[in-house]
């Protein structure tokens, strides 16, 4: 079954409170296509795994749906391991109990963590939960600020 033909959870109530002059359909349609991946960021994060042996979590803000397409169409599923999602956990960023929940999930603690993020809020929570915890855009921020050099 395909899920992209139902749209629910969040979709539905914030959106679909009222009449729209577009059906649920097109609106899925319209939110899907947004969904752009950062290729590089990918690569990157996938090669450190593998180099270093890595856990990677995703700790994320998003609807159900849109998280799981997400998931599915960037083959995100082929290189993390665990996926911290509002959807899936009932708290989200910027509340610090989801960054607390990635860490009991990953077994792993704060000092021993690398999070890259680019909200500068949530880089600021991870910060003063004892994560190493960079706010980027790109890998080329990234490069000029030394991290990919380390990491290469």
């Amino acid at each position: 079954m395909r899920r992209e033909a139902h749209v629910g959870g969040i979709f539905r109530r914030v959106v679909f409170y009222q009449k729209r002059p577009f059906t649920p359909a097109q609106f899925q349609r319209f939110m899907f296509a947004q969904s752009k991946p950062y290729p590089e960021m990918i690569d990157l994060v996938a090669q450190l795994k593998v180099r270093y042996g890595l856990k990677i979590a995703v700790v994320s803000n998003e609807a159900r749906e849109l998280n799981e397409h997400r998931i599915r169409k960037f083959k995100l599923d082929e290189f993390v391991d665990f996926f911290i999602s509002s959807c899936f956990v009932h708290v989200r960023k910027p509340d610090a109990d989801i960054f607390r929940l990635a860490l009991d999930i990953a077994q792993a603690p704060a000092r021993q963590v690398v999070y890259i993020e680019n909200t500068p809020m949530f880089v600021q929570i991870a910060e003063g939960l004892g994560f190493e915890a960079f706010f980027t855009r790109t890998t080329g921020h990234l490069r000029k600020i030394g991290f990919i050099r380390i990491a290469e």
